[in-house]
């Protein structure tokens, strides 16, 4: 298979149709080699629109998805990021490339480790996975100038925005099948958030969130 190909292809068909059109997001998705990251059965599919199965009954966001989180959230080289949900690494390695520093939260073990592997592969050494409870955050090292929450949530949890810098911002998937949407919401106040809806997407639930109380907007 002609993988440059393929990530070409998957740019031009399915990134920039879903409106990402930041040069500096699309030069990253032609050197971040996606492939990489995806387990080996799967190599093939890399490219495709679909959330591509991991280990233990777990799902890589689409590309489409992955890259308009880039976009969006506008990450800066001095930045320090919180991502929830390592899954394969590769939304790590896309922050690793913006960000100062990203700490990724795992609570597979089996993901982690695959996660640390396939990052340092790729010489991606900006990013600490860290294996956790993402329900949690990650309060000693916090705030944070960005937190991404790579699957979805029934609602914004408040112990994470709490984690956030005055100015930070927290992408996240709210809602429940069939009506998800995607949102940036910023802190603005020590107790002020302003949130910003960005698109629709059905994504996997992020493990251990569906218990937890929410804050609502």
């Amino acid at each position: 298979m002609n993988y440059e190909q393929a990530r070409f292809n998957m740019i031009e068909q399915q990134i920039r149709p879903w409106d990402v059109l930041d040069p500096t997001v699309l030069a990253l998705l032609a050197v971040v080699k996606r492939e990489d990251f995806v387990p080996a059965a799967y190599r093939d599919m890399a490219f495709t629109d679909v959330e591509l199965p991991l280990a233990n009954g777990q799902k890589m966001l689409p590309p489409r998805v992955e890259a308009r989180w880039m976009q969006e959230l506008q990450i800066e080289r001095h930045e320090k990021v919180l991502e929830i949900g390592t899954g394969s690494g590769y939304q790590a390695a896309l922050l690793g490339h913006k960000a100062q520093q990203v700490f990724s939260v795992e609570r597979d073990a089996q993901l982690a480790g695959a996660a640390r592997d396939a990052l340092r592969r790729n010489g991606v050494l900006n990013v600490t996975v860290v294996e956790g409870d993402g329900t949690k955050g990650l309060p000693a090292e916090a705030p944070f100038d960005v937190i991404l929450l790579s699957g979805s949530v029934p609602q914004a949890p408040q112990v994470l925005l709490d984690q956030l810098k005055i100015g930070g911002r927290m992408g996240v998937i709210v809602g429940d099948e069939p009506a998800m949407t995607a949102r940036i919401i910023t802190r603005v106040g020590e107790r002020e958030f302003k949130t910003e809806i960005l698109f629709e997407t059905v994504v996997q639930r992020l493990d251990g969130f569906d218990t937890l109380s929410h804050f609502t907007f």
